[in-house]
Order: structure tokens, then sequence, then C-alpha cells
């Protein structure tokens, strides 16, 4: 019998015994790249996805963002994956269209980097029009030079008429809403209620609140908002994921409360943003399609 047949047989063997035993061998033991656990996740990102996203665009876009933050690839598999499958589920793209946004973060607790689900001011606007009870919706920033006024109460209103030229600065922020049936209501912050909400989140140093401040405030009005009105099932499991933690990647885990780690002084810190040195492609930049070289790296606390 010849080598080569000999090593043919010894190969079949080889494989019948791994089938009988429902193990399959490894030639090696290098960890999985990003690239392979987002192909890996594609079937339950399809089941995830409503009809207009595909898994394909929301694979390259999640690479597109390892790319730009490359600290992502060190983050738990578990909570890498329960972030894409909560903007999956939700219908929105992370990254420059400002709907969600992946953020990485040291969790001292755990001994393990995580990644914690921003969702952005125009995700937030998104999934409110996308319920049948949406009529109108505003949100804007009030400057000191601009013509503002508004009261609470058994007749509540809000006028605002923004100046031209020079606003001088930020004095206030507001939302308003009106539904289908009638009813509205508004939500107006000062830059103190503002500071107030962003010192308890985990990311008040980086993401969005340092690159698109302005929308983070609008957003966080928008957050109390959406307390005053009635929501779709859609908004409300956005705003019970909002700035949480996902390790349950089965496709009802959007459903069961998540781990909200809020900055805890002494306990768990940030890091500082991994694109310091990487500035993000502006806007409308080509996804990049090639995937990233990082790895994750085991740094997962069992």
């Amino acid at each position: 019998m010849s080598e080569n047949l000999r090593g043919r047989v010894r190969s079949q063997r080889e494989k019948a015994e791994n089938q009988g035993s429902g193990e399959v061998a490894r030639r090696d033991d290098k960890p999985q790249t990003v690239y392979e656990f987002i192909e890996g996740m594609k079937g339950q990102i399809a089941r995830a996805l409503p009809k207009h996203l595909n898994p394909d665009r929301m694979a390259r876009i999640v690479l597109t963002e390892v790319r730009r933050t490359p600290l992502l690839a060190r983050c738990t598999p578990d909570s890498f994956g329960g972030a894409i499958m909560t903007c999956a589920q939700l219908g929105l793209e992370p990254g420059v269209t400002g709907e969600a946004y992946l953020l990485p973060f040291r969790n001292t607790q755990k001994n393990c980097h995580e990644v914690q689900l921003i969702i952005g001011y125009q995700g937030m606007l998104a999934l409110f029009w996308r319920s049948p009870l949406a009529k109108s919706f505003d949100a804007q920033a009030v400057y000191e030079q601009d013509d503002f006024d508004y009261a609470y109460g058994l007749e509540p209103r809000l006028y605002h008429k923004p100046a031209l030229g020079n606003r001088g600065r930020a004095v206030a922020y507001y939302a308003v809403a009106t539904m289908t049936q009638g009813g509205s209501a508004f939500v107006v912050m000062s830059p103190d209620d503002i500071e107030k909400v962003r010192a308890r989140s985990r990311a008040k140093d980086s993401g969005p609140w340092k690159t698109d401040y302005d929308a983070m405030a609008k957003k966080t009005c928008v957050r109390q908002l959406f307390k005053l009105l009635p929501k779709s099932p859609e908004l409300a499991r956005a705003i019970a994921a909002d700035e949480s933690v996902r390790t349950d990647l089965s496709e009802d885990a959007i459903d069961v409360e998540q781990d909200y780690p809020d900055a805890v002084p002494g306990q768990v810190e940030p890091d500082k943003p991994a694109t310091a040195e990487q500035p993000p492609p502006a806007a409308g930049e080509p996804v990049v399609e090639d995937p990233p070289e990082g790895l994750f790296e085991g740094d997962a606390a069992e």
C-alpha cells in the first residue's frame, strides 16, 4: 500500500472516530477571531433583524466599529454578541448614523472588558416614529440669545424662537411630542440637569458624550419625555436596554432585565477611549469590508 493511500485511510479512520464520538478534531488552539465570531452569529442576527436590514450589512457595520474602536475585540464575547443582538432586535445600526454606539469598558469587578450599548438620539427618534401613535416630535437646544419661554401646570405651554447669528451658550434642552389621538407633552432640562445624568453614566467621558454632547443632551430629554407618553413595545425595550450590558444571546433575552454598570467610584472605571489616537471615519465613508486582525483574547472572567 502506498504512503499516500495509507495517509488517506488513516485520515478517514480518524474522521470516522471523531464523528462517532461527537467530537470535532482541532488542528490548532488559535482563539476565535472577531470576524469568525460575527460570521457564526449571522443566523441569529438574521432571525432578529427587521425586514429593512440584512445580516450581511449588520456584520459589515459591526466590523467597521471594531476597526474604529479596537478595544471592542478584547471584550467578552458574550457582551459583544449581546450588544449586537440588541441592535439587531431593535433594528438600529451602531456607528456613524448615531442610532447606537458599542462602547468597551473595563469591569474591574469581573476583571474583563465588556461592551455597553448606548442608544443614541437618532435611535430613540427612529423608534418613536415607528409607533402608529406618533404624530410630531422635536428636540432642541436653547441658547441664551433665543426667545424662549415655557410653563407646566394645567395649561402647559412652550415657545421657542431661535436667534439668528451668534446665539451664545446653551441654557436649556427640551423635547416635545404630540400623538395621533391628540395628546402632547414636553420636557425641559437645564445644563445642570443634563450634567447630573451624564455623571451617572460609565460613558460620561468617552463615546457620544464626548463627541456629540448636544445629541446626548437631547436624548436625555427624550428619555424623560418618553416616560410620559404611551410607548410601543420596541420603544419600551430600547429604554430598558439603553446603557446596559447584555450577556445572554437568546432571542428573548431582550425582555429580561439587563445589567446596568453605572459608574461606582473605586469599583468600575472606564478605559480611555480606544479611538483617542485613531479618529473615526467621516460620515459617509465606505464601510470596511475586510475583517480586522483583532482576537477575543480570553480575558473574560469564568
